[in-house]
């Protein structure tokens, strides 16, 4: 990773627009969020991203138990014939499943240690938990009064991934997944919708990232669902990162795992189930949708620390009186709440240069740098920088009216980097109504040198499989959602010709 330099223009390098699956990378890692682990394919998150994910987290668990749910958790471990059960499902799921088939270890005679007894049974590192948890709802519900159950676990899952990137795509990842059962399917059904219109409410609001609703095609469903829905960000390289998922289960897994229940007239039925889940994924769609070629850019709502004071010591001021006045607007900024938590303030008082500390702040994203001398002592002033903005941008405010307006400024970045957001997908967000254009729209100018070219396509599409197999085949490119909100129109498909009532989004994707 290059560090920044007198002579260099950007902290990160290479740039966005110079290659930006590998600005990406050096993004992580400048930000101090996480690194590759030891185990192929898997991640060790560090204090800086860990505390951003405590607080999507907190975000989220505090919205799921408003609509209802309760935490649990169930096992790590899935019996293989629990997966057996639901066909689709363990079709989906068998190429990214790791199995555990023997119990505890033996040294041989060369010192070296194998596996020494097999199970009965294979058990599977759980991939998803609808096997698991189906049979545990199948003791747990036997009349419609234990109806609806609304279950949600955070945990980890492993999927046995071969191209991996830190938070999009890893072995292991941390997630939590919801689980419910239902008496009757239009309940169902709402639960889905409801869960959905909760993670889009999470994403703009505390992601500051514009998301669009939809349902999945056939192709992109989840394995077992009857219908599966998400939703979809740009992110600035213009590819979409689907960014969560709300699955109707209809009553496919309630069969394979007999979740039955007495209905009020006595009689027994299958009940109706739903599923859904986000990831630590979120956090690459935050790296993807704010950050720029200094680093990352935390939104307030989000930042493990709202602020960092760093103090400017000089050589004929006492370092003891710049701290104390550091550490007494710390006192006042903590004071204050901001959507539900105090401001959080860091104060970078190590030793070191002045422009090695703020480089590291600006790497990381931190929302306000505030910048402490003799003359803002003097003036009983606040010398800030915010992170939305160029970095030399820096503003002088009297120490009282910074206070006072905290929250105002913390706000005002949350809204600004939802704008830009939104306006990026607006300007690269086109309706296409023939072939060529599609086919021009999303191949880049020079293969041998690909730019970051395309973004969504809104085209109409007959709704055969073949169409979606021939441009993910050619181009790369997928049904990303047909949009909830996309009114009926007649058309003709983009590649087919054929009757269309509806636009869906094309776009490439992670």
């Amino acid at each position: 990773m290059a560090e920044k330099t007198a002579s260099a223009k950007t902290a990160i390098t290479p740039t966005r627009t110079e290659d930006y699956p590998e600005w990406y990378q050096q993004a992580v890692k400048a930000s101090d969020l996480a690194e590759i682990s030891p185990v192929r394919g898997c991640m060790v998150i560090k204090p800086w991203g860990y505390a951003i994910w405590e607080n999507m987290q907190r975000a989220l668990d505090a919205m799921f138990k408003a609509t209802g749910h309760k935490n649990a958790y169930f096992p790590l471990l899935i019996p293989m014939s629990f997966l057996q059960k639901e066909a689709a499902h363990v079709e989906g799921f068998a190429k990214e499943c790791a199995v555990v088939t023997h119990h505890r270890l033996q040294a041989g005679a060369d010192g070296k240690l194998s596996p020494a007894s097999p199970l009965e049974e294979p058990l599977v590192v759980r991939p998803t938990s609808e096997t698991i948890i189906g049979a545990m709802f199948a003791k747990w519900v036997q009349s419609y009064r234990d109806l609806p159950l609304l279950i949600n676990q955070w945990a980890n899952v492993l999927r046995w991934e071969m191209r991996t990137r830190l938070f999009l795509r890893t072995t292991e990842f941390l997630w939590q997944e919801g689980h419910t059962v239902h008496a009757t399917e239009q309940e169902a059904r709402e639960e889905t919708r409801r869960m959905l219109d909760v993670y889009a409410d999470f994403a703009q609001n505390h992601m500051a990232m514009p998301v669009i609703k939809g349902e999945k095609t056939d192709a992109e469903r989840f394995p077992g669902a009857v219908a599966t829905f998400c939703i979809e960000a740009m992110m600035q390289d213009r590819k979409a990162l689907q960014s969560g998922t709300s699955h109707f289960l209809g009553r496919n897994f309630a069969r394979a795992s007999e979740i039955k229940f007495l209905d009020a007239n006595g009689r027994e039925d299958y009940a109706w189930t739903t599923s859904w889940g986000v990831s630590t994924r979120l956090i690459g769609a935050m790296v993807m949708t704010h950050g720029d070629d200094d680093g990352i850019i935390v939104p307030p709502r989000l930042a493990p620390a709202h602020m960092v004071i760093l103090p400017v010591i000089m050589k004929d001021v006492s370092r003891e009186d710049v701290l104390e006045y550091c550490r007494s607007l710390a006192a006042e900024l903590r004071a204050v709440s901001y959507h539900g938590r105090p401001i959080e303030v860091e104060i970078d008082a190590r030793e070191g240069r002045g422009g090695d500390k703020v480089w590291n702040w600006v790497r990381k994203g931190v929302p306000v740098r505030i910048e402490i001398g003799p003359r803002d002592i003097a003036a009983g002033a606040v010398f800030f920088a915010r992170r939305d903005r160029p970095h030399r941008e820096k503003t002088s405010m009297p120490r009282a009216e910074f206070t006072a307006r905290a929250c105002e400024i913390l706000d005002d970045i949350q809204k600004s980097l939802f704008e830009r957001a939104l306006a990026l997908r607006e300007k690269h967000t086109v309706r296409i109504d023939t072939k060529d254009d599609f086919y021009r729209f999303f191949t880049p100018a020079n293969p041998d040198k690909p730019e970051i070219h395309g973004g969504f396509a809104l085209c109409h599409w007959s709704g055969e499989a073949d169409v979606e197999a021939q441009v993910t085949a050619d181009l790369g490119v997928s049904i990303r959602c047909i949009p909830q909100d996309a009114p009926e129109e007649d058309g003709r498909c983009v590649i087919s010709g054929k009757p269309s009532r509806r636009r869906v989004i094309f776009a490439k994707s992670y």
